[in-house]
């Protein structure tokens, strides 16, 4: 371990004095270190004999570096940041300057991603595989369900990482919530793992599955529902900083977080953990477990960015950018609603069609309120309250202790 003694030292093992400032550089020392280190990077730039041709021209090259130009390409004033110039969209403040944090909700979340972190091989998919290939192990309807949803799910996180990193991560101008973007862009690739081991382990035909989104009418519907949010925020040209690009980019946000992340998953998620209830594909259920703990993050943050931008920006929430969230919201709804009847044209695992869609309306609701729309289901209920308990960490056990791997941060992450 790392230890602070190890410095009261110089090299010849002699102990440094120490006064007053010990710890602490007075001015006039960090001056007189400044100039002695610009001397010394000056000589080693200085040509010597032992230089061969190629460094000789490296070394020569480096003599028209204009670091003020160089400085001046990167994004944001150069000036040391205050907090109050740090915005979430539209910021001028220079960007790779981490601290002062503005918004700790952000770098929370980050950390609790990272103790969060889990990988799809620590999972054992054992029974997975002998039930799979029982013949009687499992209904037709069971494994049509598990089919859809590795097929959905095996693109839609895809889908989500592409939009984070070519789109949203540029346009998001503040350094914590790109950290936490960084974070989410490593779980959903982690996520698309998850499902490659389940349909590997499975010997599932890996084509059928991942074209899925092609071949399904139900899946294709929900993926290119999202994409055309994407498309033009995706342009390297596309920039914020009239009211409809920010719009665009506010549009955007609100389909990938509220409608993909928010809702599309959720009656897959539902019909898969209720299979590991019944203690069928418990290794498949104990991955989605996993993956639906980073994804409500996910949703969580991403709301939290949302009501940030309409704080900071009022002008772009007006009426109609409210009842266009309000219809992207209720379009995704009905999109889902019609993926749960696909996946489930009868009766199986405890539920049914029509109690999904009471879900998904619930959960819509949720979401409208969330970003602060009117719920638009009223006296709608869950009927899957288990579906809550399984997200609250505190109303379980060790969320990690059926891993091969037990991580020491597994338990650190709080849901409150």
């Amino acid at each position: 371990m790392l230890s602070w003694d190890e410095f009261d030292k110089e090299d010849s093992g002699e102990t440094v004095v120490k006064g007053a400032n010990a710890g602490h550089a007075t001015e006039a020392n960090m001056d007189r270190l400044d100039a002695a280190g610009g001397v010394a990077a000056q000589e080693a730039r200085a040509v010597t004999a032992s230089d061969s041709a190629a460094i000789a021209r490296a070394k020569a090259a480096l003599d028209n570096l204009d670091v003020a130009e160089g400085l001046a390409e990167l994004e944001g004033a150069s000036a040391r940041v205050a907090v109050d110039e740090k915005r979430m969209i539209n910021c001028r403040a220079d960007l790779n300057q981490l601290v002062p944090f503005k918004y700790d909700w952000a770098w929370q979340k980050y950390l609790d991603g990272c103790a969060n972190h889990w990988m799809p091989q620590e999972v054992n998919m054992t029974a997975d595989i002998a039930l799979w290939k029982d013949p009687e192990g499992l209904t037709d309807d069971e494994r049509r369900i598990v089919m859809r949803n590795l097929g959905f799910f095996s693109t839609a996180d895809s889908l989500v990482a592409n939009n984070l990193v070519l789109a949203v991560y540029r346009l998001i101008t503040n350094p914590e919530c790109r950290q936490y973007i960084l974070r989410q862009a490593f779980e959903e690739a982690i996520h698309t793992h998850a499902y490659q081991y389940c349909i590997e382990s499975l010997a599932m035909d890996e084509g059928e599955i991942f074209n899925m989104y092609h071949e399904i009418p139900s899946v294709a519907k929900k993926a290119t529902w999202g994409l055309k949010y994407t498309r033009s925020i995706s342009d390297p040209k596309f920039e914020t900083g009239t009211v409809e690009t920010d719009k665009e980019l506010l549009r955007n946000l609100i389909a990938y977080y509220c409608v993909l992340e928010g809702i599309f998953f959720y009656c897959g998620f539902t019909q898969i953990l209720s299979m590991g209830r019944r203690n069928k594909m418990t290794g498949v259920a104990e991955q989605f477990q996993y993956i639906l703990r980073d994804e409500s993050m996910h949703l969580n943050f991403g709301i939290d960015v949302i009501n940030q931008i309409k704080i900071e920006n009022p002008h772009l929430w007006d009426a109609e950018m409210k009842e266009e969230a309000s219809q992207m919201i209720l379009q995704g709804t009905q999109l889902e609603i019609e993926y749960a009847r696909d996946t489930m044209p009868r009766g199986v695992l405890g539920m049914n069609a029509a109690m999904m869609e009471d879900y998904l309306k619930f959960i819509a609701n949720r979401r409208l309120s969330q970003i602060g729309l009117k719920e638009e289901y009223p006296g709608t209920t869950n009927p899957f309250p288990w579906m809550s308990e399984i997200m609250d960490l505190k109303k379980e056990k060790n969320f990690f202790e059926t891993r091969v791997i037990e991580y020491q941060t597994g338990g650190a992450l709080s849901w409150d």
